[in-house]
């Protein structure tokens, strides 16, 4: 049966396939340098999350902040921050690329540590989703989207303490320190949290602790940050959905992000490099003496990276880059490896006219074991009046396998060595509206995917979950949002995402099962009054293939003095049951009040 496509779409499609980017990797391959330039994401979907609305949220970790986009969040223990996967646009939880200022932190162990991020809310400026074209130009494995944390800079003298108590023994301590002299300025962070958990083998410490140098030099700055977090919790049936494994899991994680910011004679130089350490140690059974299921992972990444951008006549703002990256493990499971790959990016951005724009990206990688990897985007904006915008997108995306899809070895799951890298092609069409107080979006969207992997049985007889690719699929749907500010007391955000996927998968068994989201709604009403801000927060998800869930938030603080409130947080109001991932249950109501004083 014949495929349909959007037809604003359809043009681009052909014109994709018969340049061959679906044809298979080993193919000899040409087409024409595709580029998008990193300050120009909005000529697709881009969503921005101040430090400000951070805040405000009924949320205790910036992790579960993120509920406030249309973002599938898949948390194994949520209001902790312990472990989250991402799924954006209906993307396996490893088709999400997570960012530092823009530099890559994926973990190459597994993506079921990205959310292991050596980082407070005080440390952050703002977080910024760019779903499907949108993110390109970051790295060709942004199957889905890609999340971009930039950090606040040390820019004043402030202190911040923040102290919280709440349901199930929990507790919390909070500091921050920030220091500025002349050129140069510093900011120190420490956080400790501890909980008995709201049921057997739910319970978790996080210690998380920062360190942020800014040195102001001529024609730019320099910025050095330090992260350590530190993790011990309870997993019960993390990674063994329903098999009623009692699981001890603890992690260590060590970041180093340096980097130059330069601009002389109208040419911007950005040299960086970002180092990321994570210690894993995880017990499948913790109710035996001795288990031969104890392992140990240890994993490293080094990116350093050098970007130019300048405005040319008649090109435009152009930018290229260079970045290696360096992988290694070593294991008592998956063993010892490492791998490397070298990039090269183009990026283009050009007002053809005073309505329409063009932005343009190019990327070229060679990763070891694995075909040369061509990916790039393109975007068209067409500004029909300064309130009305219309954007067309199309980029190529190609992810290859973590060390566990490759190696791993346990009593129910098996990596395979033979597995290739995933491929697909994103589409969107969308609509903006943007007037004084008023912000309306909405974008169709459509990504082809091949290669899939994921862990599967063929038949029920099967004795492991194998990790396989699987051959087709195909993810279509529409995301919808809305933000309305009635100054100085209301503001209002509403997003809806459907989607819906169609996958040659009949007869498999899916370890996760189908575990995206087919509708995704939350909204989000802030009451800043004189003496405190009120959040209301009421969502609705429904998985494929189950029944959906509606979950009540709110946040609510009260200004003491000046420079102190206190505040009560309040997640799952109306007790309800539900299990973001098949066979794992989560929290019912959970209550945290506190105080906190900056000065």
């Amino acid at each position: 049966m014949a495929k349909k496509y959007p037809c604003g779409l359809f043009f681009m499609i052909i014109f994709f396939r018969f340049c061959g980017l679906f044809a298979d990797d080993n193919q000899p391959l040409t087409l024409e340098p595709i580029v998008i330039s990193k300050n120009k994401i909005h000529f697709s979907s881009y969503h921005n999350l101040s430090a400000q609305t951070l805040k405000t949220l009924p949320f205790a970790s910036f992790i579960e902040g993120l509920n406030f986009f249309n973002l599938d969040l898949q948390s194994r223990s949520p209001n902790s921050g312990i472990q989250t996967d991402f799924s954006l646009r209906a993307s396996g939880f490893q088709g999400v690329l997570l960012l530092l200022n823009g530099q890559r932190l994926n973990d190459p162990q597994t993506a079921h540590h990205n959310s292991d991020l050596p980082l407070i809310n005080e440390d952050i400026e703002r977080i910024e989703i760019l779903p499907g074209v949108s993110s390109s130009l970051f790295g060709p494995d942004a199957m889905g989207g890609a999340i971009n944390f930039i950090l606040k800079k040390p820019q004043t003298n402030q202190q911040v303490l923040e102290l919280s108590g709440g349901q199930y023994d929990t507790h919390a301590a909070m500091f921050s320190l920030s220091r500025k002299r002349e050129n140069l300025a510093v900011r120190l962070s420490l956080e400790n949290k501890e909980s008995a958990g709201f049921k057997e083998d739910t319970d978790f410490k996080k210690f998380t602790s920062t360190l942020n140098f800014l040195l102001d030099i001529p024609d730019g700055d320099l910025h050095i940050f330090l992260g350590y977090q530190e993790k011990e919790f309870g997993a019960y049936d993390f990674y063994t959905p329903a098999s009623n494994y009692l699981s001890q899991e603890w992690t260590k994680t060590y970041l180093l992000d340096t980097g130059l910011n330069l601009e002389k004679e109208e040419v911007l130089i950005k040299p960086n490099f970002l180092w990321r350490r994570h210690e894993d140690k995880f017990l499948l059974d913790k109710t035996l003496r001795r288990s031969r299921y104890l392992n140990h992972h240890s994993t490293d990444m080094f990116t350093p990276s050098l970007y130019f951008k300048k405005e040319i006549p008649i090109l435009g703002k152009v930018g290229w880059g260079l970045e290696y990256g360096k992988e290694c493990i070593n294991s008592t499971n998956l063993g010892k490896y490492q791998r490397n790959h070298k990039s090269i990016f183009i990026d283009e951005s050009i007002d053809l006219n005073k309505s329409l724009s063009l932005g343009l990206s190019f990327r070229f990688d060679v990763f070891d074991g694995f075909y040369n990897i061509y990916t790039g985007s393109t975007n068209l904006r067409y500004g029909a009046s300064e309130r009305h915008s219309i954007q067309l997108g199309v980029s190529r995306s190609i992810r290859i396998p973590s060390f566990t899809e490759l190696y791993y070895n346990d009593p129910t799951t098996l990596g395979n060595r033979e597995l290739s890298q995933e491929k697909s092609l994103n589409y969107q069409l969308g609509y903006t509206y943007q007037n004084t107080g008023v912000s309306l979006g909405m974008i169709f969207f459509l990504r082809q995917e091949k290669d899939l992997i994921d862990w599967i049985k063929r038949n029920p007889n099967q004795t492991h979950w194998q990790a396989e690719n699987i051959s087709k699929a195909e993810v279509s749907g529409i995301e919808n949002n809305l933000s309305l500010e009635i100054k100085p007391y209301l503001k209002l955000n509403i997003n809806y995402t459907y989607t819906n996927k169609h996958s040659d998968t009949q007869g498999y068994l899916f370890k996760y099962g189908p575990n995206y989201a087919r509708h995704l709604f939350n909204n989000f009403w802030e009451f800043n009054f004189p003496f405190g801000v009120q959040v209301l927060n009421l969502s609705y998800k429904k998985k494929a293939g189950r029944g959906g869930w509606f979950l009540l938030n709110i946040s609510l603080s009260y200004k003491t003095t000046k420079y102190s409130s206190i505040f009560l947080r309040a997640t799952n109001v109306l007790g309800k049951k539900y299990q973001e991932i098949a066979g794992i249950s989560q929290p019912g109501r959970w209550l945290e009040a506190g105080f906190r004083l900056e000065w």
